[in-house]
């Protein structure tokens, strides 16, 4: 990413901040997931970054409270439940993110018995994030796509 694209997100990821404000409830199901909690908490200072830019994430798991949901890593058909009460509890408007291969299309576990092929099959999914698993950077480009699906 060059310093130009950078500041374009920021700028754009700004903009969206100054609108309104977003909620994010991370489901982090497995290495994914460690990405985006380093995307949405990983420095002391990144909460307030996160406020300023419009990014509120949810703390103690309060689905009632967000408006989008990350669906990160392995889904499995054990835990698919819990991920569709987690998307029911949310309030209209609602949307979903999909971080990573095994959120996505079940990754290199596909063809588990187990594994959901995708988050895709169960949930209306807006923006998909791709990669095993993704950089930080790549959930602040999948928030700035929704935002562009959403504000379009």
């Amino acid at each position: 990413m060059t310093a130009a694209s950078s500041l374009d997100q920021r700028q754009f990821t700004l903009d969206w901040g100054t609108t309104y404000h977003v909620t994010v409830l991370d489901l982090g199901l497995a290495c994914c997931g460690v990405e985006v909690m380093a995307a949405l908490t990983g420095r002391e200072d990144s909460a307030e970054d996160l406020a300023g830019l419009g990014v509120r994430p949810v703390t103690g798991g309060d689905a009632g409270q967000a408006h989008v949901l990350v669906v990160s890593g392995t889904v499995t058909d054990v835990m698919l439940p819990a991920v569709r009460a987690a998307y029911d509890d949310m309030p209209e408007p609602k949307y979903v993110l999909s971080v990573g291969a095994c959120s996505n299309t079940g990754g290199p576990y596909w063809d588990s018995y187990s594994v959901t092929k995708g988050i895709d099959q169960v949930l209306p999914v807006h923006v998909a994030v791709p990669g095993c698993p993704p950089r930080p950077e790549a959930l602040l480009s999948g928030l700035a796509a929704l935002h562009r699906l959403v504000s379009s």
